[in-house]
């Protein structure tokens, strides 16, 4: 049996032909791009647009539209924008089925300015991440790749450091190789470890620029640094970032963890599913779900393939992998 389906008329004013053709893409690319993701079909005649689908994805496909309007007013909108609006509205509409929520005003009230961008939370389990960074001394996000633990946890880290809550930005990872032997590696030692690091530098270029991260680096107020060279120290009034922390042995997470020292807040995020220890050691990060569950100051966030904000091709990987896994 076809499920009902209905016609939406959407009015996007004010009627301006520049912000109209920026919604709309180079050869309506956006309005199929909508069209393919919801599985809806959009008939456009000037500022008028006729929406037809099942009831709620013609609706997320009308929000879609008026927002991505309000955007065409002031910026030029790209396909991965799209994208990006378009996972956040059915993260929005899957949270509202799932019962009341604060979501939209949390996220609205924990936006990051960074100096390059503003960057909030998209969905709710995104939003209870940065709340539960911003609250407890240590928090954990746990989930498969694309739905922005790391990114989310550096935009904090930049966030207390301007802010002046910590006086240093330390982001960690193991050097560990994604079943692959790479044998040696040519180069000083900053040379043989950046590319394990690449992920986080990346990032905070994205949010404080090349020339200002090389500074901040030199002044040694941000260190990136595998886990290794953790051994030994304390590290007090600082941001600890541990990224991909489920290829850690039971023994370096309990190393990690015990470096936080006064004034300092840690966060660790992993994926479990993509562990790259020899077989038969055991996830660090898989031990320290069952040890720290309970433990005042520490929180977990668990994500899922829907938060994922990547291409919807990652998103569907992603599903179809933790289905296989399942069977």
């Amino acid at each position: 049996m076809n499920a009902i389906q209905i016609s939406r008329d959407i009015v996007l004013e004010p009627a301006e032909n520049d912000r109209l053709a920026n919604l709309c893409g180079q050869f309506d690319e956006h309005l199929r791009q909508i069209e393919r993701r919801l599985n809806v079909e959009i008939a456009a005649r000037g500022n008028r647009f006729r929406v037809t689908g099942i009831p709620g994805a013609a609706d997320v496909a009308g929000d879609v539209l008026h927002s991505l309007y309000d955007i065409a007013g002031h910026d030029r909108l790209d396909p991965e924008r799209v994208h990006v609006h378009l996972q956040e509205s059915l993260m929005n509409q899957a949270d509202a089925e799932s019962g009341p929520d604060r979501g939209d005003d949390d996220a609205a009230e924990l936006a990051i300015q960074t100096r390059r961008k503003l960057i909030r939370p998209r969905g709710r389990n995104q939003t209870l991440y940065l709340k539960s960074i911003r609250e407890h001394d240590l928090a954990f996000g746990i989930g498969p790749a694309g739905t922005g633990k790391t990114y989310l946890g550096v935009a904090a880290a930049v966030e207390a450091l301007d802010s002046e809550q910590i006086r240093r930005i330390v982001l960690v990872r193991p050097a560990v190789e994604a079943g692959e032997r790479l044998g040696f590696l040519p180069g000083d030692m900053s040379q043989k470890i950046d590319p394990y690091l690449r992920p986080m530098y990346d990032a905070l270029y994205d949010m404080l620029g090349a020339e200002t991260v090389t500074r901040l680096i030199e002044r040694n107020v941000i260190e990136v640094a595998p886990l290794a060279f953790m051994r030994g120290r304390s590290l007090n009034e600082s941001f600890v970032l541990l990224d991909e922390a489920q290829n850690t042995s039971v023994e370096q997470m309990k190393m990690f963890l015990t470096r936080i020292g006064f004034g300092s807040r840690a966060v660790v995020t992993g994926d479990v599913t993509q562990i790259d220890l020899p077989s038969g050691q055991r996830s660090g990060l898989r031990n320290a779900t069952e040890i720290l569950d309970g433990v005042k100051g520490v929180a977990f966030t668990y994500f899922s393939p829907r938060d994922v904000v990547r291409h919807p091709l990652v998103q569907r990987i992603v599903e179809a992998y933790e289905a296989n896994d399942e069977d």
